[in-house]
């Protein structure tokens, strides 16, 4: 059975270009269009990764972050962060909040497929970059 991940971003083109890329490394893909979202799909059925932006209606990501990581039963899956918010002090709260990975847009497709593949073997951050391939 395929690793399910969960993209969750409000801009359909990033949704499409980030589903296309994970799915054509075999995992299964779901959506969700913003955080408050993102936690009822997580609800309904836990993915092995969440890529999540951080500007979203209803409920951005370092909100979503801060409930997932706050939940015992969900505060294990590894999250990569995928946003345009590129500020130190946006990456350090999402590294701060429990981000395993934090990736900016304008992002590599080649480097988030290389991110998730290092993760979902159960790397981290802290260990080392991923190697490229």
């Amino acid at each position: 059975m395929a690793q399910t991940i969960l993209v969750v971003d409000d801009d359909p083109n990033v949704v499409r270009v980030v589903s296309i890329n994970l799915t054509q490394e075999g995992y299964a893909v779901r959506t969700a269009g913003d955080g408050a979202e993102a936690l009822a799909s997580i609800a309904q059925a836990r993915p092995d990764l969440v890529v999540l932006d951080v500007m979203m209606p209803v409920m951005d990501g370092f909100e979503a972050l801060k409930r997932l990581k706050a939940d015992a039963e969900l505060a294990e899956i590894p999250i990569i962060m995928l946003t345009a918010r590129s500020q130190d002090e946006d990456i350090f709260e999402g590294y701060g909040t429990g981000a395993q990975w934090y990736l900016t847009k304008p992002f590599e497709p080649q480097e988030l497929r290389t991110v998730v593949r290092h993760l979902l073997a159960g790397g981290s951050a802290g260990e080392a970059e991923p190697a490229a391939s």
